[in-house]
């Protein structure tokens, strides 16, 4: 694969509860471009995933939240699942990450669930983006235009519904990652 994202850091930003699949296939595509990829979390040392029904594996955290400097990264990642960006919006700390990469244009990926930390941050009002059907009225009454499309992209944000939407998913990160910053929002 052609190395689209050499130099690129991409931040995975995640708690316990996050859909596996949609860390470990996008983060493999971005490390497949390229790219440098970091898991960061509130959990000091490791995450676990959820595999659709059940739990799954266990992730190490290569940077704790409370030390991570989003100016470090070039991008974020965000996993969906419902456990997930439910606890995470709960964080503080996790939503003003989130909204660095919107102040600054940096590209932002989320799928699934992981719209609500978009919510939280309160950057999805004017924005065209997608994300699991549950979110559609929640992403309306926050001011966003929901499409149900396999991806979204607007203005470095990239956006997509479920697993089965991961390739085009991974294809569109890779895209506006490797275009790098946009026009803050």
């Amino acid at each position: 694969m052609e190395q689209k994202l050499q130099g690129k850091k991409v931040a995975i930003l995640v708690t316990d509860g996050f859909e596996q699949v949609e860390l470990t296939e996008p983060q493999q595509a971005l490390i497949d471009a390229g790219a440098e990829t970091k898991i960061i979390s509130p959990k000091d040392k490791e995450v676990k995933g959820w595999d659709h029904t059940d739990w799954g594996d266990t992730f190490n955290v290569d940077v704790p939240l409370s030390q991570a400097n989003p100016e470090d990264y070039d991008a974020l990642l965000l996993p969906g699942g419902v456990m997930n960006p439910d606890s995470l919006r709960m964080e503080t700390d996790a939503v003003a990450f989130v909204e660095h990469f919107f102040e600054s244009g940096k590209p932002v990926a989320a799928i699934c669930h992981a719209p609500i930390m978009l919510i939280e941050a309160d950057v999805v009002e004017g924005r065209k983006l997608t994300s699991y059907p549950s979110l559609k009225t929640d992403l309306i009454n926050a001011g966003a235009e929901w499409v149900d499309e396999e991806v979204v992209t607007d203005n470095g944000l990239v956006t997509s519904r479920k697993p089965d939407d991961i390739p085009a998913f991974n294809a569109k990160m890779i895209e506006e990652i490797a275009e790098g910053q946009h026009a803050p929002a």
